[in-house]
């Protein structure tokens, strides 16, 4: 990506920028216009903001861009790699941002409510930059120190942009005849949906019987930017191949033939030289991703330390009844709104983490036995900022040890979560969780980091160690007894769910009531 001169940036964004602000008469402090209560300020000076983030993130990749990929070293090219599609991806989201505020009624605004989407994509961007930063763990700190003034400039600004959009919980209307369905989803498309009777356009099988052989190839096959489905049917048999599902590849549906048949095996790790975020097994940017009946799994080890089974990028993605196999970092929600039902995920350090705003319903969470004297921790959130949307619910799920570590039980600490990020939030709510867990539930990350910024809660669990007798006494900690507390974290709520996932055909369960 090169984003060096106003003719590198896409036709929209400039439009946007430099454009509609005049047409709408909107000048720096002017009161917004009718329809844009989502903002505290006129979309001009939103628009005014962001396009100071983009100059400066021309310039860091600009020097990015000058160091090409031959380092010797291949975490430092991993890295720089990383980076300069972090970058783009954030790009990318200041694009719909300024997109979303100045046409509030656009076809591809997303869940059509606006402060949900806005306060979603300007929460990547930011995490984007923090994850560069964080690629250069390890290295010899050179590329670091000549990005790291404008990568915290740019960081500073999406903090400020973030205050600037009020947190709207309304639900805007959709121009669909149903109102249940994002306007991209197309009659034919919702009568199949509904049905579950979905039409498969590209069959992936490894002996030579489908469309493809490998996944990967699939994926590059599948159309760019579609507004309708796009389904791959990948048959049973185990796929060793990383898979990366890039930023241009909206609405895929991949789905295998059952979890335990259908599995993507990769074995990258930060031990071998692999950045966590490139880790991945497999990873999804496109928006509007959905998986169904597959396994994504990362056999690294637990001597390899991070090493990632499945990140996720994509907006509004939905995984169903997959599993999620690894041991330190298996499942990487790196951003954006996602939703995971029926799922099985295990690992043992770390091994659901991220800055994602993150359902988890009806999910096996299993704790596996990981390095001598190590202590398991369930979830690490990554939330910067507290005008943040982001963070972990996980509800009407089972918590509980796999068949490795049940006999070391009672030698193994295991913990609920632990704060990654100054304002790390996660719930556990109606859900069962076994002796696995120590009776403190929670871990500090280092010392007394975050513990009075963080919000951790629990909410109507029980089994063996839900206890909240000898929880943790953080002031960031809360037993939430009051269902209106509770309320914040559900489908509904927390990802807007009631406004996309429908669309989906996943089961899903809005409140509290299962």
């Amino acid at each position: 990506m090169a984003l060096s001169s106003p003719k590198h940036l896409s036709p929209t964004l400039f439009f946007f920028l430099l454009v509609l602000p005049t047409l709408f008469g909107a000048s720096h402090g002017s009161s917004n216009p009718v329809g844009f209560e989502f903002l505290k300020v006129s979309p001009s000076e939103f628009a005014g903001t962001v396009k100071t983030v983009v100059d400066v993130l021309q310039d860091v990749t600009s020097i990015l861009s000058e160091f090409g990929s031959d380092f010797g070293d291949s975490l430092l090219s991993n890295a720089v790699s990383d980076c300069l599609d972090l970058l783009d991806l954030s790009s990318d989201e200041l694009d719909w941002s300024v997109t979303a505020t100045q046409t509030p009624q656009g076809k591809h605004n997303s869940t059509g409510n606006q402060s949900s989407d806005l306060r979603t994509w300007l929460s990547a961007a930011l995490a984007n930059q923090d994850t560069c930063m964080d690629g250069f763990d390890g290295t010899n700190g050179v590329v670091k120190g000549l990005v790291s003034t404008g990568l915290d400039q740019v960081m500073s600004l999406l903090q400020q942009l973030l205050t600037q959009v009020n947190p709207v919980s309304y639900q805007f209307p959709f121009s669909s005849t149903d109102g249940q369905f994002p306007s991209w989803v197309k009659p034919g498309d919702r009568k199949l949906l509904q049905s579950n009777g979905l039409v498969v356009d590209a069959v992936v099988s490894a002996d030579g019987t489908g469309d493809f052989t490998k996944i990967k190839d699939a994926v590059l096959a599948a159309p760019n930017y579609s507004m309708k489905r796009y389904v791959i049917f990948v048959k049973r048999g185990v796929y060793h191949e990383n898979v990366e599902i890039k930023k241009k590849k909206w609405n895929l549906m991949m789905i295998g033939e059952g979890m335990n048949v259908t599995v993507i095996t990769g074995n990258r790790s930060f031990v071998d030289g692999w950045t966590t975020f490139r880790s991945a097994t497999f990873a999804v940017s496109g928006r509007g991703f959905i998986a169904r009946d597959i396994t994504f799994q990362n056999t690294a080890g637990a001597a390899k330390h991070q090493a990632v089974a499945l990140r996720s990028d994509s907006d509004l993605s939905v995984f169903y009844r997959c599993g999620i196999s690894g041991y330190q970092d298996s499942l990487y929600t790196h951003t954006m709104r996602q939703f995971y039902r029926e799922c099985r995920i295990s690992g043992t350090v770390d091994f659901i983490f991220g800055d994602g705003t993150v359902i988890f319903q009806n999910c096996q969470i299993e704790v596996k036995k990981g390095l001598p004297n190590q202590k398991n921790t369930i979830t690490a959130q990554g939330r910067k900022t507290p005008d943040e949307p982001t963070g972990f619910s996980i509800q009407f799920c089972n918590i509980s040890a796999d068949s490795e570590l049940l006999n070391s039980v009672n030698s193994t600490y295991t913990y609920l979560g632990r704060p990654w990020k100054q304002y790390s939030r996660t719930v556990f709510m109606q859900s069962y969780m076994s002796d696995v867990l120590s009776p403190e539930g929670w871990l500090e990350w280092d010392g007394d980091f975050a513990l009075d910024t963080l919000y951790y809660g629990e909410y109507m669990n029980y089994g063996a160690g839900a206890g909240v007798g000898n929880r943790v006494k953080w002031p960031g900690y809360h037993v939430m007894n009051d269902s209106s507390q509770a309320s914040n974290f559900t489908v509904s709520q927390f990802i807007e769910g009631n406004l996309w996932l429908p669309s989906t055909g996943v089961a899903f369960t809005a409140g509290l009531e299962e």
